[in-house]
């Protein structure tokens, strides 16, 4: 039997090439997933500096000055602190639910970021159903404050767990209710599609307009799921010794710390994306309008352009809830569970009716 050495030459040759393709579209997959990985890190360390900033600013004091120019290097040095800090378990909790618990409430919120349009065709996933897959992955996360709090074996954490997951069911909704009517007016459930729903008209389509009662109800109860003053109850100090987070430290404790950023920032890209056009900023009757337009010419630098401006709305609204947080007292239980029930979801309720109506007239 005699073997063609050049033929066994070419199957080898031909075997490591579609390796390589393999390796290379692995990679391929895996890049824009570490790149987005990367940019939210970064918006999150951001955002406690802001915050820092703000809040020092409105209480005449001086905020972060030290570690870096201006502070901006005090988040860092305060993440890698936690994550170097010993990590305590409670002797008689539940050690399995204390530990996932943290890991659910964050992986939940970084699987949101998928859907999220930065501009245009600049999307890490276009699912048609981008919105509700937003809120059925964030209804997840109270799931790990409550195995959170259950598993610390301590009353005040339990407390606090409960108290998470009546904030969320209360709060969610309204919520959803508020996207059903985006999704009708837009005719899909894809944040992409919705964001071209907008740009046809400009700035007037923004659904800000067409949705304001909408609007304000989607706001508040963004701010409600993301635990923020005035609606912080799952996590009050002065009350609950840090609700759910008082048996946590080091790394874990560092873990909600990072979701309750992650979750404001999500929701404020949702409020970019939903009611303000996402990356479109064209304003009729001005020139301004044209030179935004070139993301349709140039790839690069007009993805550029669609970035900054998606995120120039989207840390307009951080600003507000910072400024919220630091200018609001605190609601009691039964505040938050009467406006949550009483007053938002009539109003969404309300809201989704008048724009199914006004959708089968204009049929």
């Amino acid at each position: 039997m005699i073997i063609d050495t050049t033929k066994v030459q070419d199957i080898h040759s031909f075997s490591g090439l579609e390796s390589f393709k393999e390796v290379y579209g692995i990679l391929w997959v895996l890049v824009p997933m570490l790149i987005l990985l990367l940019g939210i890190t970064i918006s999150v360390l951001a955002i406690v500096w802001l915050e820092r900033e703000i809040s020092a600013g409105i209480q005449q004091r001086i905020g972060p000055e030290y570690a870096g120019p201006f502070g901006v290097l005090q988040a860092l040095a305060d993440g890698t602190k936690l994550l170097f800090k010993e990590n305590l378990i409670p002797s008689r909790g539940d050690i399995r639910l204390f530990s996932i618990g943290p890991s659910i409430s964050v992986i939940s919120i970084l699987l949101s970021y998928s859907v999220i349009p930065f501009g245009y065709n600049f999307v890490l996933s276009d699912f048609n159903i981008g919105v509700f897959l937003w809120i059925a992955i964030s209804s997840i996360a109270p799931i790990g404050l409550l195995m959170s709090g259950y598993g610390s074996n301590n009353k005040y954490s339990f407390l606090g767990g409960l108290r998470a997951a009546a904030q969320s069911i209360s709060y969610e909704i309204p919520l959803t209710l508020c996207v059903l009517s985006i999704s009708l007016l837009s005719n899909s459930l894809s944040t992409v599609d919705i964001v071209d729903a907008q740009s046809k008209y400009g700035f007037w389509g923004w659904n800000l307009w067409r949705q304001p009662m909408g609007f304000i109800v989607f706001l508040i109860s963004s701010l409600a799921e993301c635990e923020r003053l005035p609606f912080d109850l799952p996590e009050a100090e002065e009350e609950l010794v840090a609700g759910y987070q008082t048996e946590y430290s080091g790394i874990k404790f560092g873990l909600f710390y990072v979701a309750s950023y992650l979750n404001l920032l999500i929701s404020s890209l949702f409020v970019t994306v939903l009611y303000l056009g996402g990356s479109n900023i064209s304003i009729p009757y001005i020139f301004v309008s044209e030179f935004f337009e070139i993301h349709k010419t140039y790839g690069v630098f007009g993805t550029t352009i669609d970035l900054f401006i998606t995120l120039a709305k989207t840390y307009f609204f951080l600003f507000l809830s910072i400024i919220t947080r630091w200018a609001l007292p605190r609601l009691r239980m039964d505040q938050l569970l009467n406006l949550g029930w009483k007053f938002l979801l009539p109003i969404s309720l309300g809201n989704l009716l008048l724009t199914t109506s006004s959708q089968l007239f204009s049929l």
